[in-house]
C-alpha cells in the first residue's frame, strides 16, 4: 500500500471521501472500511495526524467497556446529571444523547476489530466536582505503539510536538512522566529513563525518529495501521479546492495535488474532518473577543488547520455556530521564539499545578486557582481583565520548583536555564522585586501576594482560591508532596517567570450537524452527502469543557457514527 503515484479515473472513485486525517477523520475511514466501503482520505499537509498526533491522546467516554471491566460501573443518568450541570442546560442536545449511547459501542468496536487498543484512565477525575462528576473511569488513552509496524508509512506520521517532547521523544503521563521527574531521586527511575533514552537514541540512528509512540501519536499510528490494513487510500499533499454537487447532493471534491486539478467522486458521501479554524485569522477575528484583528492568539494546533472544512461546507449551504459559551478550548501559552522570527505557543497544561508555582496579572495579584484546567485558567483571566486590558498573566516559581518541574519551555535539571534567559523567553532574578521590574509587574503587590501565598501554602491550604482541594487539583500536583500536593512556597532564589498569553488547543465552534454527524443547512435540514466530525463539527459541549478528552472522545464517536450511517448499518438512514 502506498500513496498513489499516478492516477486514473478508477483511482478517483470511492464510496466515501474523508477530508482530513486526524483521529476523527481516520476513525470515520476505518469504520467505513471495516463495514465494506471503499474509502479515500485526503490530507493537504505532507504528514498525517493533524492536531491529534500532537495531543495527549485522551478520550472522554462515560461507561466505556474498559472502565466496566475494572468494576467502575455507573448509570447513564449520572453522566447526564454532570453534563446538565456543566453545560448549564436542563435538556441535553440530541447529539449528546447519541454520544453517550454510542461512545461505549465505539470503544468496543475499535478494541474488537482494529489495531486501536486503549488503556483505562480509571483514576482520572472530571475537571469539576459538580453533581454527577466521576472520580475516574470516564477517560481512556491509546496504548503505546511500535512505529516500526507502519513500515515506510512511519515517514507520513506527524512527529510529536517538538516544544513539549525531548528530542522528539514523546513522554506519556502517569508513571512514564513520574520516572522522568524522579530520575535524580530514584535509582529505579534513573534506570527506566536511561533505557528510554537509549532506545530513543537507537531509533534516531536507525529510523531518524522515535519508534516508541505514546499519547496522540500512538492513537493516530494505530488508526493509520488499521486504515492501511483495510486498503484505505491515503493521499497527502492534497488540497481540496471545492466540493462537487449534483441535484443538491455532495458527490465528491475537486483536488489539487500540484499537477493540475482532479475530481474525486464519492458515491456515499464526503466527510469534513479538517480540524476546525485555529489558524484562520478571519474567523478568529469574528469569534475571539480578545483577538479582534485575528492576531494576539497562539494556537498549539498545526499551522495547516486554517478552517478549510468550514469554508468548503459553507459554500454548499452549511452554517458555522457563533453562539457558544466559548469558541475554543482555551489554554495559556508562552511565546517561544522561532528561527524565522515568529513565535510558537507552548501550552502550559501541567506546570501551573505543581508546588512552588503561582500566577499573577500585571497588578501583582492572583486571579485564579492555578491548578484548575487550562480552559478554566483562561476563562478566569478573561473575566478578570477590564475593557481594553490585554489578557496577559505571568507564571512565577522559585529555583527549587524550576529545577524539579521546569517552567514551560525551559526544562528542569539537568538542563541549564541560561539560553532561555538570553533569548528573552525566561525571566530570572535573585529577588522578587527585581523579577517584577523585568516583567512590568507591581513589585510591592507581588511581594505581598507571595508572602501571603507562602504563609498558607506551608500549611497546605489556599483560602483565596481553594487550590489543591479538588481531586483534579491533587492529581495535577505531586501526589507525594505534603501537606497539599499542589501547594508549595516560593522561597528559594533565584526566581523565574514566563509571560502567558491567550492560546488554544483547538476550536469548539463548528458546523451545525444532527445526531448522525450530517451537516445541516439554514433550515436545519441535512445537506445530502455531507458529514462533519471532530473540530469541524460544532462541539456537543456547547463551548464548555467538563473534562479532559472531550474533543477526541466525541470526535471518534461521531466518526464511528458517520461511518455506520454511510454504510447503512446505523439507525440514521
Amino acid at each position: 500500500m502506498s500513496v498513489l503515484p499516478s492516477m486514473n479515473v478508477d483511482d478517483l472513485i470511492c464510496d466515501v471521501l474523508v477530508i482530513g486525517s486526524g483521529a476523527s477523520g481516520l476513525a470515520t475511514a476505518v469504520t467505513c472500511a471495516e463495514l465494506g466501503l471503499d474509502v479515500i482520505v485526503v490530507e493537504k499537509e505532507p504528514v498525517l495526524g493533524g492536531t491529534s498526533a500532537w495531543s495527549g491522546g485522551w478520550l472522554w467516554v462515560p461507561r466505556n467497556p474498559l472502565a466496566v471491566a475494572e468494576g467502575v460501573v455507573e448509570e447513564l443518568e449520572q453522566a447526564r446529571i454532570y453534563l446538565r450541570n456543566e453545560l448549564h442546560s436542563d435538556v441535553l442536545d440530541p447529539r449528546m444523547e447519541m454520544f453517550l449511547e454510542q461512545g461505549p459501542k465505539m470503544i468496543e468496536f475499535f478494541q474488537r476489530h482494529t489495531e486501536v487498543q486503549f488503556f483505562s484512565g480509571s483514576k482520572m477525575p472530571d475537571f469539576h466536582a459538580s453533581e454527577g462528576h466521576a472520580r475516574g473511569g470516564r477517560s481512556l488513552c491509546a496504548l503505546p505503539f511500535d512505529g516500526r509496524r507502519l513500515g515506510t508509512w512511519i515517514d507520513k506520521l506527524r512527529r510529536p510536538l517538538d516544544l513539549i517532547s525531548l528530542a522528539g521523544m514523546g513522554i506519556a503521563g502517569g508513571a512514564d512522566l513520574n520516572h522522568f521527574l524522579n530520575a535524580t531521586r530514584s535509582a529505579s527511575s534513573l534506570l527506566y529513563v536511561g533505557k528510554r533514552l537509549l532506545r530513543h537514541a537507537r531509533d534516531l540512528m536507525c529510523h531518524g525518529r522515535g519508534m516508541h509512540l505514546v499519547n496522540g501519536n500512538a492513537l493516530v499510528a494505530r488508526l493509520l495501521k488499521s486504515a492501511l490494513d483495510r486498503n484505505v487510500r491515503l493521499l497527502t499533499d492534497t488540497q481540496v479546492g471545492e466540493l462537487l454537487r449534483e441535484d443538491q447532493h455532495v458527490v465528491g471534491a475537486r483536488i489539487d495535488r500540484g499537477a493540475g486539478l482532479l475530481e474525486i467522486r464519492a458515491r456515499r458521501g464526503v466527510v469534513m474532518a479538517c480540524g476546525g479554524f485555529p489558524h484562520d485569522r478571519q474567523r478568529i477575528a469574528q469569534q475571539f473577543a480578545h483577538a479582534p484583528d485575528g492576531s494576539a492568539h497562539l494556537s498549539a494546533a498545526p499551522k495547516g488547520n486554517t478552517g478549510d472544512g468550514l469554508r468548503l461546507a459553507e459554500s454548499v449551504g452549511a452554517r458555522v455556530a457563533c453562539d457558544l459559551a466559548q469558541a475554543a478550548a482555551w489554554a495559556p501559552v508562552s511565546r517561544v521564539p522561532r528561527e524565522d522570527g515568529g513565535f510558537s505557543g507552548f501550552p502550559h497544561l501541567m506546570d501551573r499545578a505543581k508546588p512552588g508555582f503561582l500566577a499573577v496579572r500585571r497588578d501583582g495579584r492572583r486571579f485564579v486557582n492555578e491548578a484548575d484546567s487550562y480552559h478554566d485558567y483562561m476563562c478566569a483571566l478573561f473575566d478578570a481583565c477590564g475593557p481594553g486590558e490585554p489578557p496577559v498573566s505571568w507564571l512565577i516559581c522559585d529555583h527549587r520548583a524550576q529545577r524539579r518541574y521546569g517552567l514551560g519551555w525551559s526544562r528542569p535539571f539537568p538542563f541549564p536555564t541560561a539560553s532561555y534567559v538570553r533569548m528573552g523567553y525566561l525571566f530570572k532574578d535573585s529577588t522578587l522585586a527585581g523579577l517584577a521590574r523585568q516583567c512590568g509587574i507591581d513589585a510591592q503587590q507581588l511581594q505581598a501576594t507571595v508572602d501571603t501565598f507562602n504563609q498558607f501554602a506551608e500549611k497546605g491550604c489556599d483560602p483565596q482560591f481553594r487550590r489543591g482541594e479538588s481531586l483534579y487539583n491533587k492529581n495535577q500536583g505531586e501526589i507525594l508532596h505534603g501537606p497539599n500536593p499542589s501547594l508549595g512556597s516560593l522561597r528559594q532564589a533565584p526566581f523565574y517567570a514566563v509571560k502567558l498569553v491567550p492560546g488554544s488547543l483547538g476550536t469548539f465552534a463548528g458546523l451545525h450537524t444532527d445526531a448522525c454527524a450530517r451537516v445541516l443547512d439554514d433550515n436545519q435540514a441535512p445537506i445530502p452527502g455531507l458529514f462533519a466530525v471532530g473540530n469541524d463539527m460544532n462541539s456537543i459541549m456547547n463551548g464548555h469543557y467538563p473534562s479532559g478528552g472531550i474533543t477526541l472522545g466525541p470526535g471518534m464517536t461521531f466518526g464511528y457514527i458517520a461511518g455506520k450511517t454511510l454504510a447503512g448499518s446505523a439507525a440514521c438512514r
